[in-house]
């Protein structure tokens, strides 16, 4: 998930039917592997790589997937990889799980910390993978009860990179077609031995946006002579919020955040142009799209009322919200009910982080949900994207075992 704080959001939801048995025996095949899937999780923790750039990481996915006897096709998106286990004669489910690190220099105190500077697997997704192997093993072993297929989508550059819309425009949800699809994304807002989620959007659409406030530079000790755009950058940043506390409907949610500040490399030099780049958000593509010409319109008229200019860009990409059909979020709670107990499964409102699971599920039913990696007790209480983001390593066999139930569950659930 490329941001997002699941913190005072949950509440609880009971009263789930559930079918634990078959789930049961997943969770203790799961955490029989338990270290296996630490063991994976730890390499890919010491090693993080940026978006695109997923080359070590893909190969470890790889490497395992031909150990367990599962064919696979490398190489889609730059570094994704799509594994396929079951004997294709029913639906088709798949699972994903993304790759890609961020460019934080980790601050944590464990033994396996990234051994690259500037990079750290600050979001989990060394986790997910980790997850999504432990998952592979497990219908591997069980894949003469599989009556149909089950697809294991590793994908790159979730972090701005939109690798789940490449991977799709190359063909993974196809031949066979993806029926339903499944994501978990670990939270350390939420207690380990939890899962959170709901139906309907659960994850904004997001994007960049970067604007340049030109003006002319000059001597700090004679403004008069310049035309400053540190003072009117400042200006824009302050005016882009009404529109969000005047003009979007109190009812609604939207962000505009700037988040970083560039301009000027001297203390007497007023420089001639000032940077500035952040994030707008919305629960919908429309509003996304309203915002965005809001904050263009606002920053150049703020802009020329103090006789300088701002270039408004939208660089990258605008993910679209996370969409989670009513009937797989259902599956979900029935699953996660018969593997934490129906207490432990939470309804909860839209996050305003982006996560680019939603292009997925813009093509198929699906289901996106948060698996609590929480413990106090080992400081794994930072959220993600913190350089002190920690994960509690005994979540990982329940991730394990939610992908593989999910998936029997789905394909017993289309073949009826």
């Amino acid at each position: 998930m490329c941001e997002g704080d699941t913190t005072d959001i949950i509440v609880t939801t009971s009263n789930t039917d559930t079918h634990p048995m078959e789930s049961q025996t997943y969770l203790q095949q799961a955490r029989d592997i338990h270290q296996w899937i630490i063991e994976k999780r730890r390499t890919l923790h010491r090693h993080p790589e940026l978006m695109y750039e997923e080359f070590k990481t893909s190969q470890l996915v790889q490497d395992t997937l031909t150990e367990l006897g599962i064919p696979f096709v490398a190489g889609i998106a730059e570094t994704g990889v799509l594994a396929t286990v079951g004997n294709g004669n029913g639906p088709c489910v798949a699972l994903r799980a993304d790759m890609d690190a961020l460019p934080i220099h980790e601050e944590t105190d464990v033994d396996f910390k990234s051994e690259v500077d500037g990079k750290m697997h600050a979001c989990g997704h060394d986790c997910h993978t980790s997850m999504l192997l432990g998952a592979a093993r497990i219908l591997k072993e069980n894949e003469a009860d599989i009556n149909g297929t089950v697809k294991l989508i590793f994908q790159p550059a979730e972090e701005g990179g939109a690798g789940g819309d490449r991977m799709s425009k190359e063909g993974v949800l196809e031949n066979p077609d993806v029926q339903r699809i499944f994501g978990i994304h670990v939270a350390a807002d939420l207690p380990t031995g939890q899962m959170g989620g709901r139906a309907g959007t659960l994850l904004a659409a997001a994007g960049e946006v970067t604007i340049k406030v030109i003006g002319k530079g000059g001597h700090a000790a004679m403004p008069h002579m310049a035309i400053d755009p540190v003072l009117t950058a400042s200006k824009v940043v302050v005016e882009l919020q009404s529109i969000i506390s005047r003009e979007l409907d109190p009812l609604g949610s939207g962000v505009i955040s700037i988040c970083a500040v560039h301009g000027g490399e001297a203390f007497n030099v007023i420089p001639p142009y000032v940077e500035l780049r952040g994030t707008i958000r919305a629960l919908t593509l429309e509003t996304l799209a309203w915002l965005q010409e809001r904050v263009t319109a606002i920053a150049q008229n703020v802009a020329a009322a103090h006789r300088c200019e701002a270039e408004v860009a939208f660089p990258g990409h605008d993910y679209p919200p996370t969409v989670n059909t009513s009937d797989c979020w259902d599956s979900a709670k029935r699953v996660g009910a018969s593997i934490f107990g129906e207490d432990f499964v939470h309804e909860m409102p839209p996050v305003m982080g982006g996560e680019d699971f939603a292009y997925f599920t813009q093509r198929v039913p699906g289901c996106f949900m948060f698996l609590g990696v929480g413990n106090e007790s080992i400081d794994a209480c930072y959220s993600v994207h913190h350089p002190k983001f920690k994960a509690d390593e005994d979540a990982l066999p329940l991730g394990s075992a939610m992908h593989v139930s999910y998936a029997m569950q789905a394909i017993d659930e289309l073949s009826h």
